[in-house]
């Protein structure tokens, strides 16, 4: 059997490559948390997951003080046993998102190793539905762009053949958020998918008001429109609109899912591999979602959620935000307005050693 030997972990830094805002927060960096795993037989993977800027030590410190000493000696092959052997291991932190982010580094290295092991690309070997996916834009739909700026990317972003757009809300008015996606639509036409992210920024009442002033607008869904946990404010909005709902990227365990499609608090679910603990939970998500007859479209790490997405039936779309550019040699494919789930064995990602060594800070 092939046994783990050695487990290392890493925090590399990468900048934006654009001004990224919404209605809380500034995407300041990618703290990226890299594991590395070794096996006796010469086999190798590399996983990761990220933070927006802030918390990537105490990631990293949870792995190589908690996590990464219970790997050697462990089979490599038994993925879904090591995810739950070290989710016992920080039983006293879950559910909780820092846990979920070190435990994604591992569940990611783990299924590049398996990949690489039988010569499959993750794509085929978590599913296999698919190889293109359909492709929708984020990075010029940020909440400090004006209206004309978003009808230049959501233009520029039909002309390329991809499905859609995305453009953040939480201005000040509703008036200001309306006008804005108003504009979009006229520009693009009816035909052209047009989504809205509130990153979590309204009440349930302003959440129901905003969803009512865009109703005209023909959205594809209404993203995070309230804080994550609270479940029966979205189970109430999904009652108020006929705006698709859709929720996830802030979610961490597989249960939060389950609850919030039991209640029909969500319509379309949006797990990230980072934050909902790895490959392993996120498939079951998925296709705990597909049962619900409930779509799925993942939360940024487009590199990585390609594979997923055109690994499941109920795979919708992928975001397009270019973050790791700086730390690999190659590009996500797209080709006629879709993007291509890599065919190499492994997740799919080409690490540049040399870039993430200059930009390493522990």
């Amino acid at each position: 059997m092939p046994v783990i030997t050695t487990a290392t972990a890493q925090l590399v830094d990468v900048a934006v490559e654009t001004l990224r805002t919404d209605a809380v927060q500034q995407f300041v960096k990618q703290e990226t948390i890299v594991v590395d795993l070794t096996t006796d037989d010469g086999g190798t993977g590399t996983g990761y997951s990220y933070t927006i800027g802030t918390g990537g030590n105490s990631v990293l410190e949870l792995l190589r003080r908690s996590l990464l000493p219970l790997l050697p000696g462990r089979d490599a092959r038994c993925v879904e046993q090591l995810w739950h052997t070290l989710h016992a291991a920080t039983h006293a932190t879950t559910v909780g998102v820092i846990t979920s982010l070190a435990l994604a580094a591992v569940d990611t290295a783990l299924w590049d190793l398996r990949c690489r092991r039988v010569g499959e690309p993750l794509w085929r070997l978590a599913g296999g539905y698919r190889q293109r996916v359909p492709l929708y834009d984020t990075e010029h739909g940020w909440l400090h762009l004006d209206a004309d700026d978003l009808v230049a990317g959501a233009v520029d972003a039909r002309a390329k053949g991809w499905s859609g757009t995305k453009i953040k809300v939480g201005r000040p008015t509703v008036a200001d958020d309306t006008a804005r996606l108003r504009a979009v639509r006229e520009a693009v036409g009816p035909s052209f998918s047009v989504m809205v992210d509130a990153n979590q920024a309204f009440t349930g009442a302003e959440a129901v008001q905003r969803a009512r002033a865009f109703d005209e607008l023909d959205l594809g869904w209404f993203e995070e429109p309230l804080p994550a946990d609270d479940l029966a404010g979205h189970e109430r909005l999904v009652a108020a609109t006929t705006i698709p709902v859709a929720v996830g990227e802030s979610l961490s365990s597989i249960r939060q899912f389950a609850e919030y499609l039991r209640r029909g608090a969500a319509t379309i679910v949006q797990p990230d591999v980072a934050r909902v603990g790895g490959i392993t939970p996120w498939l079951k998500v998925a296709h705990l979602a597909e049962a619900c007859n409930v779509a799925v479209a993942p939360h940024f790490l487009m590199e990585l959620h390609v594979s997923l997405v055109a690994a499941v039936p109920n795979g919708r779309t992928v975001e397009h935000i270019p973050q790791l550019r700086a730390i690999t040699s190659r590009e996500m494919t797209i080709e006629g307005g879709q993007a291509v789930a890599p065919d190499e064995p492994g997740i799919g990602i080409a690490w540049d050693r040399d870039a993430m060594d200059d930009r390493r800070v522990a």
